[in-house]
């Protein structure tokens, strides 16, 4: 060992540490005496500071997480080879300010500093390190269990006992054969907290692909097979580990353990197998029922213990097993069956049907072996039986207490009164419009700002240019409106749009409905060359697809089918070679697919006066600005401002006429078309057109499953639930008109939907068309804007028809609960439209089926919302939703229903004879008309019956759930 003087020991292992090299640092540890490494020791600390900063001077470019290593790990080196004590060492090595982001590429210079000092040091301190474990994620990625771990291997002390330490133990791949903490650690598996979840996806074999990967269970099964452990002892361990009890996760392993182990019947265990009956998870449940069943040592009493505890359980396969050893007992049984009576009457209990009827064969087939004590306690669980059951019950038993009638505390109350937005005069044009540019979020403030902007632009002072000009798009009204004020009072000044580095451009989708025999599929075809849209055509027919409008791409999807799937097709620039250059941008509007069509209007609105001021062309005064404050323009109104167009020779603006087109009333007086048959101008040739033979667009709402893009992704199997709008309208010629009255995309950040609460204004009276703009937004409840509650209320006060879209909007807000909002909002919106007789009650139950079948939300959900709006004075509105929702959901007869099918029938039942309903409904008709016994179909026969009885003798049926 070399001796250096203390200054010259901190010298050389402050260098080496520079180096950034571990085992350079180790080196010079390893060759210092004892004075030197009370020297370097002292000095460590205060060295914290400037050895991380030298760092970040070395490696300026990089985050402080990627160059941690590079001076935490020397620094721990340095420590463990000088400071004296190990509880000091323990403290050193996990300090907070080596903090680290993954384990050291390379544990060996710590070891090597470690290993160097004395024997008893070392165990001291591997003990030390394994007690300051804590399972913590932290501690997962620093390599503090797999130092402590290496350290007891090497030293050979006894492991403390420590749940942490066990954890760690197994989250390493085992290796039970050489490793000397096995026979230590092994017993412990069973006691240490958190070992089962740890191993919770362990399994005997790995799959092939992973054939390579050791598994803790096939280790402990090769162990046990090489006599290294005993099989008994490892079974004993987990029945405890089950009794201690715990959720199915920290249990499966252990249950797969055992179930491996594959032990006998054992008399001794019988009694722990027999307390695990009741409670333990299913799986848990399961094998222990497997051993109690292997026993031919049972008495009767722990028979009756055995089907009393299974029969109270919710899975049915252990129902049906406690009804299997109940009559096991009964056939074996020499004497009367007054033991069998109380696991009888928790049969009674069962929610099955298929239980409780077969124990009322079971008691019936036996009623004469119960003395008088025994039946009477029957007769007594019988009165919780089904009529039907309880009836045949009564022939060998008695009598059965009637079941007790259910009380209806349903009243409704009032409906509130729905208070539309006022109609007013609209506000006179802004004056203050630099004060005012960056404040016109809302429609009207952004209307009155262009009135008055057009009128005057000029003699206004500008405001600061705020970096528009470096951006090549403007998404926001804001830069619109700066950059008109900042033209106004300087002409000519604006700098060109900056260059865009080349890239490839965007795939286009086009999407097409194709008829496949497992239903509709939907397909990404757009951009595709013919030659290679004529080979997926030729593909498809060659696989017996049938190929519907295929062929004729341009087609739309069939009205009449839901769309199940997607199938992507990759589209748009297959192959390299020459690619035209994209023309150069004329104005900094944004592309129309990232933004909401009536967001985008009002984007071009802005663009066109920009392009008119820069042009010299601003017409005097807008035709688009409305007259109400609901955004509608009166029709006299604007033949008035064409005819002072046509007097000034003034063209008009083409989005300007086309957003007052959008503006005009649905219903216009017959003298003001004859007025505007008298204009002369091109402009008021399209307004007649408008007004003779106003356009109607084709509206639906396609739904669809879509792997690989996220909107709301609740959708069990990975397929996120996808809405389709469309919108179709013969093209006008008017580019505003066109993407207002065209298909919106299928999903929208809010950046897209900007400026929701002026959509109203933007389509006054068409009011469907704005709600299939809200569409995008509604299942992306992360990023829909917080009000967009109010945007939906909002268009209950406009004009025009109401379709799909209104009612899945009100449908599913009505249904969201408080972790996206509050759902009295949407209960609201609902009542609002219930009030304002503008709920399409029918089909709003239509888009909830649609909604419950896809997992966007839970029956539980729509069962409590919907009562609350009956409560509230809208159960009539609530029955016809259930009309329309119970055909979509409920299973037809190829499908199996589920526990929510029978809650919607039972709901229904509820929800009939609030409205005092009367009528068949076909699809419950059907399902009440199938065979069986099952409580969907039980349900669905008692809804079938009440609907066919007179209102007025509802109120006094029993009802059976």
């Amino acid at each position: 060992m070399t001796t250096l003087p203390e200054g010259g020991a901190w010298s050389s292992v402050r260098a080496a540490i520079s180096t950034e090299d571990p085992a350079q640092v180790a080196e010079a540890v390893l060759a210092l005496d004892e004075a030197g490494r009370r020297a370097v020791a002292r000095e460590l600390p205060g060295h914290l500071g400037p050895a991380k900063k030298e760092t970040a001077e070395r490696n300026p470019r990089q985050s402080e997480w990627s160059y941690a290593e590079k001076w935490t790990e020397p620094m721990r080196v340095a420590g463990a080879g000088t400071i004296a004590g190990a509880a000091a060492v323990a403290t050193w090595l996990y300090r907070r300010d080596f903090a680290l982001w993954r384990q050291p590429l390379d544990s060996g210079p710590l070891l090597s500093v470690i290993t160097a000092r004395p024997q008893d040091w070392q165990a001291d301190l591997a003990v030390r390190l394994a007690l300051r474990l804590r399972g913590s994620r932290a501690q997962a990625r620093d390599g503090s269990a797999s130092l402590a771990l290496e350290l007891l291997r090497r030293t050979g002390v006894t492991p403390p006992e420590h749940d942490p330490l066990v954890v760690a133990w197994v989250s390493q791949p085992p290796d039970l054969e050489h490793d000397p903490l096995a026979e230590h650690l092994v017993p412990r598996l069973f006691e240490a907290e958190g070992v089962g979840r740890a191993l919770r996806e362990d399994v005997v074999d790995p799959p092939e692909w992973d054939s390579g990967r050791r598994t803790w269970l096939g280790a402990l099964r090769d162990a046990v097979a090489a006599g290294r452990f005993a099989a008994e002892p490892l079974v004993e361990g987990c029945v405890r580990r089950f009794l201690r009890g715990g959720s199915a996760t920290d249990l499966r392993f252990f249950a797969r353990l055992h179930e491996m182990l594959a032990p006998g019947p054992s008399r001794e265990r019988t009694r722990d197998y027999l307390r695990l009956l009741p409670a333990s998870p299913g799986p848990v449940a399961e094998l222990a029922l497997r051993q109690v069943r292997g026993s031919d040592w049972l008495s009767g009493e722990e028979v009756n213990e055995a089907a009393v505890a299974l029969l109270s359980r919710p899975e049915g396969k252990l129902v049906r097993a406690g009804l299997s050893l109940l009559e096991r007992a009964a056939r074996d049984t020499t004497g009367d069956l007054d033991d069998l009576a109380a696991a009888l009457a928790s049969a009674f209990l069962c929610e099955s049907y298929e239980v409780r009827e077969r124990a009322v064969r079971l008691a019936v087939k036996h009623a004469g072996r119960f003395t008088a004590t025994g039946a009477e306690a029957v007769r007594e669980a019988a009165s919780f039986l089904p009529a039907d059951l309880a009836g045949r019950l009564a022939e060998a038993y008695g009598v059965a207490a009637a079941e007790p009638e259910v009380v209806d505390d349903f009243e409704p109350g009032s409906l509130p009164p729905f208070e539309p937005l006022p109609r007013e005069p609209f506000p006179a044009p802004l004056t203050d419009l630099t004060g005012t540019y960056a404040s016109t979020n809302d429609g009207v403030t952004f209307e009155r700002w262009l009135d008055g902007f057009v009128r005057d632009p000029s003699g206004r002072p500008r405001p600061g240019q705020g970096g528009i000009y470096r951006q090549r798009q403007w998404h926001r009204l804001e830069e619109w409106t700066k950059a008109m004020l900042r033209e106004a009072a300087a002409p000519g000044e604006e700098p060109p749009i900056p260059e865009e580095p080349r890239r490839a451009p965007e795939p286009v989708i086009h999407t097409i409905a194709v008829r496949t025999p497992d239903g509709d599929m939907e397909v990404g075809f757009g951009g595709l060359p013919a030659e290679t849209r004529d080979k997926i055509i030729s593909g498809l027919r060659q696989r017996g697809i049938p190929l519907g409008n295929l062929e004729h791409f341009t087609e739309e999807p069939p009205l009449e089918a839901e769309i199940l799937h997607t199938m992507v097709i990759p589209s748009g620039p297959w192959s390299g070679g020459d690619r035209e250059e994209e023309p150069r941008p004329t104005n900094r509007l944004p592309d129309p697919r990232h933004v909401s069509a009536p967001h985008y209007a009002m984007l071009l609105r802005c663009a066109e006066i920009h392009a008119a001021l820069k042009a010299g062309t601003l017409p005097p005064y807008l035709l688009a600005t409305p007259t109400l404050t609901s955004g509608h323009l009166d029709p006299a109104e604007l033949v008035t401002r064409l005819e002072g167009y046509e007097r000034a020779d003034v063209q008009a603006l083409p989005a300007d006429l086309g957003q007052a087109l959008l503006r005009l009333p649905r219903e216009v007086d017959p003298e003001v078309v004859d007025r505007a048959g008298k204009l002369t101008s091109e402009a008021g040739a399209v307004l007649v057109r408008w007004l003779t033979d106003r356009p109607e667009p084709r509206l639906r709402v396609d739904w669809s499953s879509s792997g690989g893009d996220y909107t709301h992704d609740r959708q069990k199997g990975g397929h996120s639930p996808r809405l389709h709008p469309r919108v179709r309208i013969e093209p006008t010629g008017l580019a505003l008109v066109d993407a207002l009255l065209s298909d919106p995309p299928s999903w929208l950040g809010e950046e897209g939907g900007a400026y929701v609460h002026g959509w109203r204004l933007t389509l006054p009276s068409d009011r469907e068309v704005a709600a299939m703009h809200l569409l995008p937004h509604l299942l992306n409840v992360w990023d829909r804007p917080g009000y967009f509650h109010e945007a939906v209320t909002a268009l209950l006060s406009q004009d025009g028809p109401i379709g799909e879209a209104m009612a899945l909007l009100i449908a599913v807000q009505m249904t969201e609960q408080s972790m996206f909002g509050w759902p009295e909002r949407g209960q609201r919106l609902l009542l609002n439209a219930t009030a304002a007789d503008l709920l399409p009650t029918v089909e709003c139950g239509r888009q909830l089926g649609l909604c419950l079948r896809r997992d966007v939300t839970k029956m539980g959900n729509v069962r409590q919302a919907l009562e609350e709006c009956a409560r509230q004075g809208a159960h009539r509105q609530v029955w016809e939703i259930m009309t329309g929702l119970l055909p979509v959901y409920l299973p037809g007869p190829d499908e199996r229903p589920h526990s929510a099918h029978t809650q919607a029938l039972s709901f229904a039942i509820d929800a009939a004879r609030w409205a005092k309903a009367h009528g068949p409904v076909p699809v419950v008709a059907e399902a009440a008309a199938r065979r069986g016994t099952s409580g969907f179909l039980r349900t669905a026969r008692a809804l079938h019956e009440q609907l066919l009885q007179s209102p007025w003798d509802q109120a006094a049926t029993g009802r059976e759930r």
